[in-house]
């Protein structure tokens, strides 16, 4: 671009004003900024290799040359940090957390304390604030986990509880119930 003017400051500091309306500002210590003839974009590229753009509509984009994570920040408070492995994490204004990991399993964390992970087979988990935990299968099959006990239930209808003493526990549709101790010894079988 065609140079217009030059100002050299006293600090050091230099502006050349572009004839396209352009500021660029270089500092001593290798930082420079560019106005651009809008007024509203500004680039600052600075002496680590750090970048910061300002958006006209205010959305401001920091790349950090180091760790190679891009952290953008919308004018509606949105939050998008994209890492260089591919891990992408975003910060909604009310608190939600969404990390997508590389592996493509996306994780929500909910301002009441509550956890949601959808992995890239179709599996859910859920974490309640109790720390009770749901998952789904993409087999039809669900588990709950719970301070008290661990239940899978099948697409069939089977119901299988394990209990923290190890005692386990199976209903069946036909309404069989068959009863183990820990070490897998059946204590009763009602065999229909």
């Amino acid at each position: 671009e065609e140079i217009q003017r030059e100002i050299a400051y006293p600090d050091g500091k230099v502006e050349k004003v572009l004839k396209n309306g352009c500021h660029l500002i270089f500092f001593p210590n290798g930082t420079w900024k560019k106005v651009g003839s809008d007024g509203k974009t500004v680039t600052i590229t600075f002496f680590n290799g750090d970048v910061k753009q300002v958006m006209p509509d205010q959305t401001v984009i920091y790349y950090y040359a180091d760790a190679k994570t891009t952290h953008t920040t919308y004018s509606d408070g949105l939050e998008v940090l994209q890492f260089s492995n591919g891990q992408i994490e975003k910060h909604y204004p009310d608190g939600k957390k969404e990390i997508t990991f590389p592996d493509q399993t996306i994780k929500s964390l909910f301002t009441d304390g509550q956890e949601e992970s959808i992995f890239p087979d179709g599996t859910i988990v859920r974490v309640q604030r109790d720390g009770s935990k749901t998952i789904e299968f993409n087999n039809g099959q669900r588990e709950l986990h719970t301070a008290q006990f661990k239940r899978r239930e099948y697409p069939d209808g089977t119901v299988k509880t394990v209990y923290p003493n190890g005692h386990q526990e199976t209903k069946y549709v036909s309404g069989r119930v068959r009863v183990k101790d820990k070490d897998g010894n059946i204590l009763m079988d009602t065999k229909v």
